[in-house]
């Protein structure tokens, strides 16, 4: 196995990881919504510090449900993990195709 083939192995079991062990441990169990966004958490501690606060401003967009907003941020990141994974692989590209070139031109006969 090469080098790189050992450190993206690890790379995957430790995003494995990441996401199977607060699952596993049990984390979030003693909540209501164990799994909740940091502004829902926020807000819970806003209320909690301020009960009589007023939000500046309210959503554009305020999705049914939980899970309908979980969906749009998992397609937020889907998205975005495309856009920077087309990003590097176009740079990847770009440097091989130079790189092929220079050796094209180093490989030409010296007499053309």
């Amino acid at each position: 196995m090469s080098r790189n083939t050992k450190i993206n192995a690890l790379l995957l079991l430790a995003v494995a990881a990441l996401a199977v062990l607060p699952l596993v441990l049990g984390l979030g169990d003693h909540k209501e919504e164990p799994f909740a966004g940091a502004d829902a958490e926020a807000e819970t501690a806003i209320t909690e510090i301020e009960p009589d606060y007023e939000p500046w401003f309210s959503p554009l967009y305020e999705p049914p449900s939980g899970e309908v907003e979980s969906a749009l941020f998992a397609l937020q990141a889907a998205l975005g993990a495309g856009v920077l994974a087309y990003y590097f692989g176009l740079r990847r590209g770009r440097r091989q195709g130079e790189q092929r070139a220079a050796q094209a031109l180093r490989d030409a006969p010296a007499g053309d």
